[in-house]
């Protein structure tokens, strides 16, 4: 099977989007699958990366975040696909890509895996929990529109996770296929739990007590995190008792979430750390792990902090309430840092050594990589197949 990404959100300087496509390069060639990402950059370039290969097309930069470009013109793209001539065309935004994808005129299936929810990532993140996530799904009643339309230019549409896949059905998308990504379970484990880097960690946070609860946080530093929201929520518990809130991550609003963690005792910005291998000890050497995020449409971080033993706190809605089991995680109303601190409280006030072995034990319901990329190809096998029957017909 020959599959093209165009894959509008990969760069080489981003989060989640990177983590995945690497993945899927991986397993992909370990599956036997020919698998080319074709992608926005400064200049036109082609490289074999993990098993695969990257096509880079020269386009413009994002306005508010240099570290990536928008697909603008389709020509490049689709003389690439009349080039490689794939059997199955995905994309992987619900912007401009994904219309040049849809407007290629080769045979291939065609699938839009949206990655995305750009009303939870903007309209929700800048003014709920003011206004209901209800109210302002109402007021952007034209994307789901919109969105609609774009699904119509393809076979099937994908997502990761059933919390994304309700709120596409409640707006009458598609019959969305759920696919849940995966996780690298070597390189995330309890395993790499370390004391010593632990008490580091507190110490870096301005605390000296070892028994003080170590939170820690991973996460792009950009307005739909709502890292503001964990760290008030944080300031808001820690009045109460000792306890450090580790936060990893750099992006366009580091400005932003560095001004505001001086405004809270015990938190510490460790700034980006490109080495995943650190990452994972990092997140097993902590005690709890915090998200603020709700627009995620699978919570990849939070899988790893589960895969990592790690209890964890979420708000209700995104990718991560998917994973948010009352055995080991509490959840709180998103956006709002009162209720992010009680259920900090409601956390820590429970017995984490029974409540990090129950973590562990929901870490065996999360896909590996290659489990997640067999499923896809099945997949998509299966609209080449449709495709096929319906040519002939």
């Amino acid at each position: 099977m020959k599959l093209v990404d165009v894959s509008e959100f990969f760069s080489d300087f981003g989060g989640g989007v990177k983590t995945y496509v690497h993945q899927k390069l991986e397993a992909c060639a370990a599956a036997g699958c020919d698998a080319t990402i074709i992608a926005p950059g400064p200049a036109d370039r082609r490289e074999r990366r993990r098993g695969g290969e990257v096509i880079w097309v020269r386009s413009p930069t994002l306005a508010f975040d240099h570290r990536y470009h928008l697909f603008s013109n389709p020509k490049p793209i689709h003389q690439l696909l009349d080039e490689i001539k794939p059997d199955v065309l995905e994309a992987s935004s619900t912007w401009k890509g994904a219309w040049i994808a849809g407007g290629w005129r080769g045979d291939a299936a065609r699938a839009l895996f949206l990655h995305q929810d750009p009303v939870a990532v903007y309209p929700h993140s800048l003014f709920s929990p003011k206004i209901r996530e209800e109210r302002l799904d109402q007021l952007c009643f034209w994307f789901w529109a919109y969105l609609r339309r774009l699904a119509g230019e393809f076979d099937s549409v994908v997502v990761a996770s059933e919390w994304y896949a309700d709120r596409l059905r409640r707006h009458r998308i598609g019959a969305p296929t759920v696919i849940p990504l995966g996780v690298e379970k070597h390189a995330f484990s309890p395993r790499l739990r370390n004391d010593q880097l632990r008490m580091e960690m507190l110490r870096k946070c301005g605390v000296e007590d070892p028994t003080a609860p170590l939170f820690i946080a991973v996460s792009r530093h950009h307005p739909e995190k709502r890292l503001g929201v964990i760290m008030e929520g944080f300031g808001r518990f820690s009045r109460e008792r000792p306890a450090g809130l580790f936060i990893i991550g750099d992006g366009p609003a580091w400005r932003t979430v560095r001004r505001q963690a001086l405004e809270y005792a015990g938190v510490h910005i460790a700034g980006h750390i490109g080495d995943r291998s650190v990452v994972a000890e990092h997140l097993a050497s902590a005690d709890f792990f915090v998200h603020g995020g709700a627009a995620e449409t699978f919570g990849l971080v939070v899988a790893e902090a589960l895969c990592s033993g790690l209890p964890f706190v979420a708000p209700h809605l995104g990718g991560a309430a998917d994973f948010a089991h009352p055995a080991f995680a509490e959840t709180y109303r998103a956006g709002d840092p009162a209720a992010c601190a009680e259920a900090l409280a409601r956390i820590t006030a429970r017995d984490r050594r029974e409540i990090a072995l129950a973590a562990r034990a929901g870490a065996n319901r999360i896909d590996e990589p290659g489990d997640h990329v067999d499923r896809l190809l099945s997949h998509y096998s299966a609209l080449i197949n449709a495709r096929r029957r319906r040519l002939a017909a």
